[in-house]
């Protein structure tokens, strides 16, 4: 079942936290296009008012500037609200390793408020981001939930904090959680700016603009790039889930796995550039191949990936040349 024909009760509200940024908008835009209530939750810290400008005119669209660390702002935006689409969180296995303080106060005690906020104000469902990051070192392909491995960055550690808090958020009070593991999503809205932007909105960019890219290490990683309606359709569908499947956490990719050097050549041929890339340093804390087993989500969550890679860098492009 596409997420387009998940339906919810009239009436039904959701608060998409970090919805000014490239996930939570594209959050906001598919449940304002069912016709439901969202707030927006969001500091713009890393968010962009840009990406939820087009929905101000929205009498369904409220948008709140609030910070998750603050219980407060948390409290006020769980008023009166069913679904929590928990997003805000600062990114960048890179920069946690740089700023390990910064990522611990915004990552582990702003999930936590929201959770608590979601309790006190007696949500349905607190669905979260999570990440593939939690992997750690674990060397197996696929990746599969209960087989992690040490982690490798501040970043990632955050995240696996978060999912310990939303299983006891569930077996102490009730609170239905639920942690999706995101593998290396991509799609339009996405930012290619700054030295910590996502590889495949950088690289379009900088071919777009006759820019040779830095590819980080041989450029023989592979990952389990993942276009952002897949995402929706799990944030969708984990509303629904029985109450079974709450506590846990979750895969969320297509299962397909591709190397950066592919993506690359394959993003010259498709704006027809014959430009070679640079090559530098391998990065801390990455992860060196991802692929994801997402038969967990397909059977508790009834999640069913319809974009492919192929299918999806496909939209990609064509956003980004019409946008940048």
């Amino acid at each position: 079942m596409d997420y387009k024909d998940i339906s919810f009760d009239e009436g039904t509200t959701f608060l998409v936290t970090g919805g000014a940024g490239f996930i939570g908008s594209n959050l906001c835009e598919a449940i304002l296009a069912k016709g439901h209530k969202v707030t927006c939750l969001d500091n713009l810290s890393t968010g962009n008012i840009r990406n939820v400008e087009l929905f101000s005119d929205n009498p369904l669209y409220t948008f709140i500037k609030g910070d998750i660390v603050n219980l407060e702002n948390c409290l006020n935006a769980c008023d009166g609200v069913d679904y929590v689409l928990h997003q805000a969180a600062w990114g960048s296995v890179p920069r946690s390793i740089e700023m390990p303080l910064f990522y611990e106060e915004v990552n582990i005690k702003g999930t936590l408020n929201m959770m608590e906020a979601a309790r006190q104000k007696n949500v349905k469902k607190f669905v979260y981001a999570s990440s593939s990051s939690v992997y750690g070192d674990e060397p197996n392909l696929p990746k599969m939930e209960g087989r992690e491995g040490n982690v490798l960055s501040p970043y990632a550690l955050t995240k696996k904090v978060d999912e310990e808090y939303g299983a006891l958020y569930f077996k102490l009070y009730g609170l239905n959680t639920y942690a999706l593991r995101y593998f290396n999503v991509f799609g339009r809205r996405q930012d290619p700016e700054g030295a910590y932007a996502a590889v495949i909105p950088k690289f379009l960019k900088q071919l777009l603009n006759d820019e040779a890219p830095i590819i980080n290490g041989d450029g023989k990683q592979s990952r389990d790039f993942t276009y952002i309606e897949n995402v929706i359709e799990a944030n969708l569908k984990a509303c629904k889930a029985p109450v079974e499947s709450a506590g846990q956490a979750y895969n969320i990719a297509f299962g397909g796995r591709e190397f950066l050097i592919n993506i690359y050549y394959g993003l010259c041929k498709a704006l027809d550039k014959n430009i070679e890339p640079e090559y530098g340093m391998e990065r801390k804390g990455d992860i060196k191949h991802s692929n994801a087993d997402i038969s967990k989500a397909r059977k508790m969550l009834d999640y069913n990936p319809e974009w492919s890679f192929e299918k999806g860098i496909k939209e990609a492009i064509d956003w980004y040349k019409e946008n940048l």
